[in-house]
């Protein structure tokens, strides 16, 4: 019988929260009241640009896209495809891509490449995670809120094969039959 993965708390709900107040302050001192639109990438990011918007005392608009390349193991596959487009237009608008963790850094210059033939002002990266150890590609994330080790982890949107999004806390997924 296959044991279940088990969980360790890697950065606690409190600590997280705290790090996004200050991602939204240093967000609103760099653009204009109004000026800037949040890209969420989902499904992971959901509730990190939630959170982030909220965190930002000036007016935001936000949409999302949706890429895939893991499917529904823990490694990437390589090969990103665009699965949810976004409704507006991002043509002369600053352009925040708000992502819950930059891995390989393949989905971002995917979507950065994306992005750009739409003609925005500007575009920069927010990310919850870094985990540069792992990258493929480089990517500037303008905004970081914790640098992590090379673990899988779930947790605050981040999951794997669907669950886990649910833990408050960013937790790395151990043991089992992962």
């Amino acid at each position: 019988m296959a044991s279940e993965p088990t969980t360790r708390i890697l950065i606690p709900y409190d600590k997280v929260q705290e790090r996004i107040r200050e991602l939204g302050q240093q967000i609103a001192h760099d653009y204009p009241p109004g000026s800037v639109v949040l890209i969420g990438i989902l499904k992971g990011a959901c509730i990190f640009l939630a959170d982030l918007a909220r965190a930002i005392p000036a007016p935001v608009k936000f949409d999302f896209m949706a890429v895939s390349s893991y499917g529904r193991g823990k490694t990437s596959s390589g090969e990103v495809k665009l699965t949810k487009d976004l409704d507006m237009s991002l043509e002369g608008v600053d352009v925040l891509i708000v992502e819950d963790i930059v891995d390989t850094g393949v989905t971002l210059t995917y979507l950065a490449h994306v992005l750009q033939q739409r003609r925005p002002r500007s575009i920069q990266i927010a990310a919850l995670l870094d985990k540069p150890s792992r990258r493929m590609r480089p990517v500037q994330v303008k905004y970081v809120g914790f640098t992590i080790p090379d673990e899988f982890v779930v947790g605050y949107g981040l999951d794997h094969a669907e669950n886990y999004r649910n833990l408050r806390d960013i937790c790395v997924l151990e043991g089992g039959e992962l």
